[in-house]
């Protein structure tokens, strides 16, 4: 059996989440996660929300509209230097293609953008796909939170030193305290 080239390097495109995405985000949720899914409204809270960044990973197939195939958000909190990466999902359908490390990266690089120096993270305990990419990538269990998931599952907590923080236009500084 072939399989057409396009299915082994398919083209694709993350950018930031738009209102348009609602639908698909949330269908991405319901086939990515058994339990702890975000529900439309949290969904559309993180695509408009100044101090989050939602992911969208889109595979364009030749078809009329891309395909949206994975997202990640990425919190952020007013006077600190770590984001944390709250989800990560790939569609089911597409494992195996990186796109997993795609987002991860594109969650770095927002981090940074946004002045952050480090990138902190959940993964339960039983994500061995999940753990072996975050572990590859250079994050560091620090931590592990009992009783975390809806399922009663225990979550390990990792951390990333992301180096110098590259802030971009988006990012907006407070005038230092007296």
């Amino acid at each position: 059996m072939s399989v057409p080239a396009a299915k082994l390097n398919p083209v694709v495109t993350v950018r930031e989440a738009r209102s348009g995405d609602l639908d698909a985000l949330l269908a991405l949720e319901h086939a990515a996660f058994a339990s702890d899914r975000a529900e439309r409204r949290a969904i559309r809270h993180a695509i408009a929300s100044p101090s989050m960044t939602l992911l969208v990973a889109l595979v364009d197939e030749a078809s009329a509209e891309p395909v949206l195939v994975g997202a990640a958000t990425i919190e952020r909190r007013r006077g600190s230097r770590n984001a944390r990466l709250s989800s990560i999902a790939v569609s089911p359908a597409r494992a195996g293609l990186g796109l997993g490390g795609l987002l991860l990266d594109a969650a770095e690089a927002d981090a940074r953008r946004h002045g952050c120096t480090r990138l902190r993270l959940e993964v339960r305990a039983d994500n061995g796909a999940g753990i072996r990419l975050y572990e590859r990538r250079g994050y560091v269990r620090f931590t592990v939170r009992p009783d975390y998931y809806e399922d009663g599952m225990e979550a390990w907590r990792y951390e990333k030193a992301l180096g110098e923080a590259r802030p971009g236009p988006r990012t907006r500084r407070s005038a230092p305290r007296a």
